[in-house]
């Protein structure tokens, strides 16, 4: 399905709003160009040229993929959608060479201002069962406000850290 110009703005708006907050909190990351001629052919044919927006470096840890989205609550289900197809591509990238990657959602009803993590694994093991989309005939999984890492413009890394893999890790003893 082709997204709407309306659509690609408002995620275009989106990703510029991440990366004015990685600069506020001064985080090492690359940006990837999304146009078809910075990837290889191999790629294209493997994950149909599907990859994140941004590759966030992370002292003493490694790195991380995020891909940043647009995305608002459904008013009927209180969650958010996502998109399953792109999930299948990410789990097939992430499986195939040992990456991590996460979404971050934000939109202006936040202002911006808050940010909303999950890693794709997380999508697959707390999303409700795929739905279909009445408006665009898409699959798409619903994910609970709950399962979010929130972030505020004020925060930083940090709590992404203390939030997800040190509570995480108290979860599982």
């Amino acid at each position: 399905m082709e997204i709407s110009e309306e659509n690609k703005k408002k995620g275009f708006e989106a990703e510029n709003k991440f990366r004015e907050w990685l600069e506020k909190h001064n985080i090492p990351y690359l940006y990837l160009q999304q146009d078809t001629q910075t990837i290889s052919f191999a790629f294209k044919k493997y994950f149909s040229g599907k990859r994140p927006d941004f590759l966030i470096l992370i002292p003493n840890l490694g790195f991380i993929f995020v891909d940043v989205k647009y995305k608002k609550i459904s008013l009927d289900y209180k969650t958010y959608p996502i998109d399953s197809e792109e999930i299948k591509k990410y789990s097939s990238l992430q499986r195939k060479f040992n990456l991590n990657i996460w979404y971050v959602l934000s939109n202006e009803d936040f202002d911006y201002r808050t940010w909303l993590w999950i890693p794709i694994s997380k999508v697959f093991e707390s999303g409700r069962p795929i739905f279909t989309s009445s408006k665009s005939n898409m699959n798409f999984y619903a994910v609970s406000p709950q399962e979010f890492v929130q972030i505020a413009d004020d925060d930083s890394l940090d709590r992404l850290l203390s939030k997800f893999f040190i509570e995480e890790t108290r979860m599982d003893n």
